[in-house]
């Protein structure tokens, strides 16, 4: 089993089936992650291959897009996993990884059992917030067809799946429902402390964003 012609195949297929996906899901979203999940892995001492098969299959079939099935991602990826030869104890640990590493509201605590699965969630939700996550919450906003802003809106914070799911809030409401919290529910070391500057950069954005909603600048 060559690891790494794997690794290409199926980093190839994900490129070409997300090529044009445009709620800040797309194949440069995996990339970023898969890239991060890389990185973060070497530090954190985690299997590299396992790492980067999850984060290239992580948002095959999201289920925010599915009517919250968390079981198509997975369906999905033991499919395509299986027709390259990966034995069944590696692909059951890459499903399980995706099934379970998702946000899925404030109040859902999502506990990752392996280290592997601690890295590939940290890489994930790491592209959720900074300069890139705020792009992408408006890029996902948009495509549901959300409002930027309405203050008479309050942000929710979501006690179960389903409730988050449903969620039509405002998409500066979704700072405050997720963006903001993941910082504190991060697994490593190496992604708390690369969260730090990502967190103080969206705190600084939401404070110019509401003094420019008030015409103070």
């Amino acid at each position: 089993m060559k690891k790494e012609r794997i690794i290409e195949r199926i980093a190839e297929k994900v490129k070409k089936d997300l090529k044009n996906e445009g709620s800040g899901h797309d194949w440069w979203h995996v990339y970023r992650v898969w890239k991060m999940a890389e990185r973060i892995a070497k530090e954190e001492s985690a299997d590299t291959f396992i790492v980067e098969l999850a984060a290239l299959l992580h948002d095959v079939g999201d289920w925010k897009f599915h009517g919250g099935d968390d079981t198509v991602g997975p369906r999905m990826a033991r499919r395509i996993l299986s027709k390259q030869g990966i034995p069944g104890e590696v692909i059951n640990h890459v499903c399980e990884i995706i099934q379970t590493a998702p946000f899925k509201g404030a109040g859902v605590r999502t506990k990752m059992r392996t280290i592997e699965g601690k890295v590939m969630q940290d890489a994930d939700r790491l592209d959720a917030i900074g300069a890139i996550g705020i792009a992408r919450a408006f890029a996902y906003g948009g495509s549901k067809n959300r409002p930027l802003y309405n203050p008479n809106q309050k942000p929710v914070q979501h006690k179960s799946k389903e409730e988050y799911l449903k969620s039509k809030g405002p998409t500066i409401n979704h700072f405050y429902e997720k963006l903001l919290l993941l910082k504190d529910q991060l697994n490593t070391k190496t992604a708390k402390k690369i969260s730090r500057e990502r967190h103080r950069f969206m705190e600084k954005y939401l404070n110019r964003f509401f003094k420019e909603c008030k015409g103070e600048i």
